[in-house]
């Protein structure tokens, strides 16, 4: 009887892989892969990432976007859209990789993407204590922020472009700043 499961791959074996251009991540120790990116949902990660940026100068934060491994543990490597790294964080910036929760990441919702944003990454960063959790949806120019409190993410709000929010690692956001272009 031949054995019907699939074989976990640790995120060490996953980072060992040579380099690609389609992307990937690994969930669970399942390597998934996903198609590129819109041109669109690129816009919108470029945007925020370069909002960011910006308010980030002569703070100490890093932001990065996606391709990145963030490793989380033996079977958990995604790669979010968009991380921030604060000066106070748990989460290391090596050569290759970030280790541990950033401190924010934003997901830029698609369809091929939304089911696993909103549900197994929702639970693996809430898992492993990233403090603030975006997900931006691109079509009705909505961001939804949750943040995290005694272990779990609580909603703060769904905000549009005419609104701003108190982000709780960030300050006063303008939702607009996030959909610029």
């Amino acid at each position: 009887m031949t054995d019907m499961m699939r074989e976990r791959v640790s995120a060490a074996e996953f980072l060992r892989r040579p380099e690609t251009n389609q992307p990937q991540q690994l969930i669970d120790g399942e390597i998934i892969e996903m198609p590129s990116p819109t041109p669109e949902h690129q816009d919108i990660v470029l945007e925020i990432a370069y909002f960011l940026k910006t308010l980030a100068k002569g703070r100490g934060w890093r932001v990065f976007v996606a391709p990145l491994d963030v490793e989380f543990d033996e079977f958990n490597a995604p790669q979010p859209d968009v991380i921030v790294v604060l000066p106070d964080s748990l989460c290391r910036v090596t050569d290759t990789r970030l280790i541990g929760a950033p401190d924010l990441i934003a997901e830029v919702l698609s369809p091929g993407t939304e089911k696993n944003d909103r549900s197994g990454k929702f639970r693996l960063y809430e898992k492993h204590g990233v403090r603030e959790y975006w997900l931006v949806d691109p079509e009705p120019r909505l961001v939804e922020v949750w943040s995290l409190r005694d272990g779990k993410f609580a909603r703060l709000d769904v905000y549009g472009t005419d609104e701003r929010f108190a982000s709780p690692l960030l300050g006063e956001i303008a939702v607009s700043d996030l959909f610029a272009s």
